[in-house]
């Protein structure tokens, strides 16, 4: 969530909506994350999710979930979300297409890590590795948009250091 932050933070125009008549490009980033509960699922928004600590975001993120299993969320816990993010790695899932939670403009897809052989300074190593992918709403965020965020979330993820900042 935080590397997410960082990269909408470094790319402003992934972090929109679409509204009945045009893009709204919001000035902070409120982090929606897709929670399984029983019969579907919800997405509680961890809010001004920039201007927050990795560990605060953790333990947002373990509240929020918990109050979702037992459907004790209120409205504005779930609601005025401006980027999603849905893992399903925990359930040995690698790859998938998340579907954009309009009105936001885009949902991140995180698949689980796995061992993949990388070549390196002419070497083969075995790294753990994880894909992302990236669905947006093209009426606010392009291929172009996007592509620049996916880089700048990479540079965040490859440099964890970036995200204590």
């Amino acid at each position: 969530v935080k590397a997410v932050s960082k990269a909408l933070v470094d790319v402003p125009a992934a972090n929109a909506s679409w509204t009945d008549t045009h893009t709204f490009q919001h000035k902070h980033a409120h982090i929606s994350i897709a929670v399984a509960i029983e019969g579907g699922l919800i997405t509680p928004v961890v809010r001004f999710s920039e201007q927050k600590g990795i560990v605060d975001i953790s333990n947002e993120i373990k509240e929020l979930a918990g109050k979702a299993r037992k459907g004790a969320l209120k409205p504005e816990e779930y609601t005025g979300g401006t980027f999603s993010i849905s893992n399903l790695g925990m359930y040995g899932i690698k790859q998938f297409q998340a579907i954009v939670n309009p009105p936001e403009g885009a949902i991140l897809a995180v698949g689980g890590t796995e061992e993949r052989a990388v070549a390196e300074n002419g070497q083969v190593l075995v790294k753990k590795m994880m894909t992302l992918t990236l669905s947006c709403d093209h009426r606010v965020v392009d291929g172009a948009v996007g592509a620049a965020f996916l880089n700048a979330l990479k540079k965040h993820i490859e440099c964890p250091a970036s995200v204590l900042i």
